[in-house]
C-alpha cells in the first residue's frame, strides 16, 4: 500500500555562490513536494505480534504448585551449598557449581570453579559459623537469583572474615534441567561508622 504525504521542503541556498553551508536555514517561500511513503502493515503486525509473544511469555505466571516446587529446589540447593562450605566438602561443592562458574569475593577478586574448589580443599578459608537469613528467591525463565544475608565466623589466609555479608547467587538450569550455580558475589555489611 502506498500513501502520499504532503511534506514541506524548505528551499535553501538558492544562490550557490553565497558561501553558506547547505544546512543553514534560509528564509523564503516554502515549496511542497509529494513523497511516497511505503507502509507494510501486514509485516509490522506480524513482527509486533511475535515481539509481544516473546516478551510476554516470562510474564505469564506459572502455577503456584510449580513455583513452590522450584523455590523448594533452590532452598534445598542453598542448604547443600551451606553444608559444603561448613564441612569443606569439595565433592558436594563441585556438583553444585557450573563449569563456567565465576565468584566475586568480598575483597573483589574473581574465582573460577577450580579456584573455589582448591580453596575449599586446602582449608585456607575455614568457616565455623554460617547463618543465613532474609533469603529471597526470584525466577526468570531458567534462572534463579538468590539474595540473602549471611552471618559468618571464618578465617582466611588474609585474616578474620567474621561479620555480616549480603550475597547474590545466580542459578541456571543446564540442558538437562539441573540447577547449577553460575555466579556468586558477597559484600560485607558495614556497621555504624565503618567505611570501605
Amino acid at each position: 500500500m502506498e500513501i502520499c504525504l504532503k511534506i514541506p521542503v524548505i528551499l535553501i541556498d538558492r544562490n550557490p555562490g553565497s558561501g553558506l553551508p547547505s544546512v543553514t536555514p534560509m528564509t523564503g517561500p516554502a515549496s511542497y513536494s509529494w513523497k511516497p511513503v511505503r507502509r507494510h502493515w501486514a509485516g509490522r503486525m506480524i513482527v509486533t505480534a511475535l515481539l509481544l509473544a516473546v516478551c510476554a511469555a516470562p510474564l505469564i505466571a506459572m502455577p503456584r504448585a510449580q513455583r513452590h516446587e522450584r523455590r523448594h529446589e533452590i532452598d534445598h540447593l542453598e542448604e547443600l551449598w551451606r553444608n559444603a562450605v561448613l564441612k569443606d566438602d569439595t565433592a558436594a561443592m563441585s556438583s553444585l557449581l557450573a563449569e563456567d562458574y565465576i565468584g566475586i569475593t568480598p575483597a573483589g577478586t574473581l574465582q573460577t570453579k577450580d579456584e573455589e574448589l582448591a580453596s575449599l580443599r586446602s582449608g585456607r578459608t575455614h568457616f565455623t559459623t554460617l547463618e543465613i537469613t532474609d533469603r529471597k528467591v526470584r525466577f526468570y525463565g531458567a534462572a534463579a537469583i538468590v539474595t540473602s544475608t549471611a552471618d559468618v565466623q571464618a578465617t582466611t589466609p588474609d585474616g578474620d572474615l567474621s561479620g555480616s555479608y549480603r550475597y547474590t547467587r545466580v542459578y541456571a538450569q543446564d540442558p538437562q534441567g539441573v540447577w547449577k550455580i553460575v555466579s556468586f558475589e558477597a559484600n560485607r555489611v558495614l556497621g555504624p561508622g565503618e567505611r570501605r
